[in-house]
């Protein structure tokens, strides 16, 4: 039997429910007692994987109308969304997305919006369009008036996650593949419990204005020092069998 909600408690807006890191943000928030609602393209879809709780709201983050309705008396918004999967022209459909999000919490008066974005020096000319958005996506929110904590993350891992199932794929590929170059790339990755426990602290930090926290992990990698680590990892275990 789910605990009842303390209605008291400010509601909480979540974006990007049936996302990566949307459904393991869910379940987190809802073990306090505060309003959490959730914002869904398909509400069927997340029903069943949420307590009875939580409210569903219909709504698309490029339909504004739906925004001004779903950001009604929200006292702080996560957004962890990234359209990058779901268009070619990911950088613009973030941009439309991300403008409409931040006009739609600005006029509700919402107190804050928490964005998981990419890690990455804005002035490195070799950015991928990828972090490029992200960071854009950033700013706009920022923009908006409303005080926004934006997490930038690298390689986030995690069962699941789109950074693990790439590494478990090449380790898998590899013996008869040409590595690509980017697997000198490196990264910082930071375990996805880590990930979600600066989402849910973020909600609590003192009102202090708009900022910015990069998250990296604390060691240095490249993908392929990954691949390879996840490699060893998978013989070791074969062998142990």
């Amino acid at each position: 039997m789910p605990l009842p909600v303390d209605q008291d408690q400010p509601i909480i807006l979540l974006a990007g429910g049936t996302g990566y890191i949307g459904a393991r943000l869910t379940p987190l928030l809802e073990r306090e007692r505060l309003q959490l609602r959730c914002l869904a393209r398909s509400p069927e879809k997340l029903r069943c994987h949420v307590k009875e709780t939580t409210e569903i709201v219909q709504g698309d983050v490029l339909d504004v109308r739906s925004l001004d309705r779903s950001l009604q008396g929200v006292d702080a918004a996560f957004y962890p969304v990234h359209l990058m999967s779901a268009t070619k022209d990911f950088e613009k459909e973030d941009r439309r997305a991300a403008m409409n999000f931040a006009v739609a919490a600005a006029t509700a008066g919402v107190r804050r919006i928490i964005y998981l974005g990419g890690l990455g020096d804005d002035n490195d000319p070799k950015l991928s369009p990828h972090l490029r958005s992200r960071h854009e996506v950033g700013q706009i929110l920022r923009e908006s008036g409303v005080e926004t904590i934006e997490f930038r993350a690298s390689a986030v891992i995690g069962a699941g996650s789109l950074s693990f199932e790439l590494v478990e794929a090449l380790t898998d590929r590899l013996p008869v593949m040409i590595c690509p170059r980017w697997l000198a790339t490196h990264t910082q990755p930071i375990a996805i419990d880590d990930v979600l426990a600066y989402l849910v602290a973020a909600r609590d930090l003192p009102a202090n204005g708009s900022r910015l926290f990069e998250i990296g992990g604390a060691d240095v990698v490249t993908y392929g020092d990954m691949i390879r680590e996840h490699a060893l990892s998978v013989a070791c275990s074969v062998t142990l069998l």
